[in-house]
C-alpha cells in the first residue's frame, strides 16, 4: 500500500493565520492511495482541467487507471473534479449519503424556483451515484469516521508498517487547527467536530488535513 498527495487543498478564508487572506475558492486536499488492485482518489477536489495533468504529474497516471473515487464529505470542494472518473466507482461513508440525500430532498420539495430545482435534482442525482462505502476499501484502507463538519465525515486510515496515517478531511482542517486543536469554523455539529479531532490525534501517527499538506501529529514526539 502506498499514498501520495494529489494536491494541496486550501480554505477560502483561514482563519487561524496572523492575516487571513482575502476570500478565495475552497478546495480540498486530493490524495491516491493503492491497496493490491485498488487505485483510490480521494476528493478529487480541482476543476478536472487542472486536476488531470496534475495527476499525471504527481503519479504518472490518468483518469483511466483510476478504480475509485472516496468523497470525505459531500461539499463541493470535495468533489469539483469527480466528472472526470465516471468510469471508476463513487463512494462516500452511508451516514453522509443518507443524511445529505434527505436534506437535498427537503430542499427540493419545499422550493419554488425551478433554476433552483434543477440544481438541486443534478446534486441528488450526483449522490445517487455514490456507494456505501464499505468499512475496508482496501487492504490497509480502512474508512474513519469524523461526523462534525458534516453529519457523516469521514477519513481513510491507512496502516503501513511502521506508522498510521489519516487522510482526516475536515476533522483537521489544516496544519493550524491540528496544532492549536482547533475544529474549522461552520461545522454542522460542534461537539462532535471536536471529539472527531481529538480522536483523530489519538490513532495517527501522520495526518493528511482536509485542507492543507501531509503533517505529522505534534503528540508523536521523536516520531
Amino acid at each position: 500500500m502506498d499514498y501520495r498527495v494529489i494536491s494541496i487543498g486550501a480554505l477560502s478564508r483561514h482563519d487561524l493565520w496572523d492575516k487571513p487572506v482575502a476570500d478565495g475558492t475552497a478546495h480540498a486536499t486530493t490524495t491516491l492511495v493503492r491497496s493490491g488492485d485498488r487505485v483510490i482518489l480521494v476528493d478529487p477536489a480541482l476543476p478536472a482541467q487542472a486536476l488531470v495533468p496534475r495527476l499525471r504529474e504527481r503519479s504518472g497516471l490518468t483518469p483511466e487507471d483510476v478504480t475509485a473515487v472516496f468523497l470525505t464529505n459531500f461539499r463541493p470542494a470535495h468533489r469539483m473534479g469527480l466528472a472526470a472518473f465516471e468510469h471508476a466507482e463513487w463512494f462516500i461513508f452511508e451516514e453522509e449519503r443518507e443524511r445529505i440525500g434527505r436534506q437535498l430532498i427537503a430542499r427540493f420539495d419545499q422550493e419554488d424556483d425551478n433554476q433552483v430545482r434543477r440544481l438541486l435534482e443534478q446534486e441528488i442525482a450526483l449522490l445517487q451515484k455514490c456507494q456505501n462505502a464499505p468499512d475496508q476499501l482496501a487492504p490497509q484502507v480502512d474508512l474513519f469516521p469524523s461526523a462534525g463538519y458534516t453529519p457523516g465525515t469521514c477519513g481513510l486510515l491507512l496502516a503501513t508498517p511502521k506508522h498510521t496515517v489519516l487522510i482526516a478531511s475536515d476533522a483537521v482542517a489544516t496544519v493550524e487547527h491540528l496544532q492549536r486543536g482547533q475544529v474549522l469554523r461552520g461545522a454542522f455539529d460542534v461537539t462532535k467536530a471536536q471529539q472527531s479531532l481529538v480522536e483523530a490525534i489519538e490513532i495517527a501517527d501522520l495526518i493528511i488535513p482536509g485542507h492543507d499538506n501531509l503533517a505529522v501529529n505534534p503528540t508523536r514526539r521523536g516520531f
